[in-house]
């Protein structure tokens, strides 16, 4: 299946939720103040937010005024037109080799199983990758990160639950110089005794990166579980206070109507999304266009 298939059909459920009750409202006719009030309502109900909501209305608003617009079509395309814009805010992201991204992100957003799908990813572009299992606080996360490792025939360095995360990482990185690994991909914790706790050891480890791995091109991406909508926006502020988050990758896309909340994100954060979890297989983890996104909405 085709990139641009599979995004589509992940964006099934939030397609739904927007085109089709778009198109239902322009049925209606008259582009009056009911129609952008309703269209408001119909961008929050797909977790766009109320305040970009409201933002991304007022602009259409002007710009079919400005335009003299009329018909249903040429709304779409002014809608469109203003959507690829707050993407194009975002800095974009080609990863360089060699890499080593650190994930991180809360507990229950599906951080293991996108470490596999990259591991898959970087493995179907002929990239030597390798696994290092972070997260020594929560029970079974290295072995389930191993069973991912065996699943995509991937290396992996793990330390026995609770050992110091930042060392099972130096020995990642040991391992990735001398195997002149092109990926190093990182699992952490998504929680610790305290929220204080959990972002110092996410400093400590970055700190080790930086000090043994100068030669790399280092990335941190959070990832994010679509279904939560609006929670997702928090999340980013709880990470962005203690590591420099460099993108974002979004989870069970495929699963929720809420994937308005991408445009939520770039409008609040400016932050790219780089990969969207696109079904549960392991090659259902697809690279982000925003383009792709903002035509397949409509």
């Amino acid at each position: 299946m085709g990139l641009f298939k599979k995004i589509g059909q992940a964006l099934k459920k939030t397609k739904e939720a927007i085109s089709r009750k778009l198109d239902e409202l322009l049925s209606h006719g008259e582009l009056n103040e009911d129609f952008f009030d309703e269209l408001t309502d119909i961008l929050i109900s797909c977790d766009v937010g109320v305040r970009s909501s409201m933002e991304i209305v007022d602009e259409l608003r002007d710009e079919c005024h400005k335009r003299k617009v009329r018909t249903g079509d040429k709304v779409k395309e002014v809608l469109k037109e203003i959507l690829k814009k707050y993407f194009e805010d975002a800095p974009e992201i080609e990863i360089e080799y060699p890499a080593i991204i650190t994930i991180v992100g809360v507990n229950g957003v599906g951080k293991t199983t996108t470490i596999g799908k990259l591991s898959k990813y970087f493995k179907n572009l002929k990239k030597d990758v390798t696994l290092v299992a972070g997260d020594t606080f929560r029970a079974a996360a290295s072995s389930q990160l191993a069973e991912w490792a065996n699943r995509t025939k991937t290396r992996i360095i793990k330390h026995a639950e609770g050992a110091d995360a930042a060392a099972v990482v130096f020995d990642g990185i040991t391992s990735a110089k001398a195997k002149k690994t092109d990926v190093l991909i990182v699992d952490t914790a998504g929680r610790l005794h305290t929220k204080t706790n959990l972002m110092e050891e996410l400093k400590k480890i970055d700190k080790i990166i930086n000090r043994e791995y100068e030669e790399a091109h280092k990335y941190t991406f959070i990832v994010l579980d679509a279904t939560t909508g609006q929670n997702a926006l928090s999340q980013i502020k709880a990470f962005d206070d203690f590591v420099e988050i460099d993108g974002i990758i979004l989870t069970k896309l495929d699963g929720t109507a809420k994937g308005g909340v991408i445009i939520a994100i770039e409008k609040e954060y400016k932050l790219p999304v780089v990969f969207v979890g696109t079904g549960e297989g392991a090659d259902d983890l697809q690279p982000f266009n925003a383009d792709e996104f903002v035509e397949e909405l409509f």
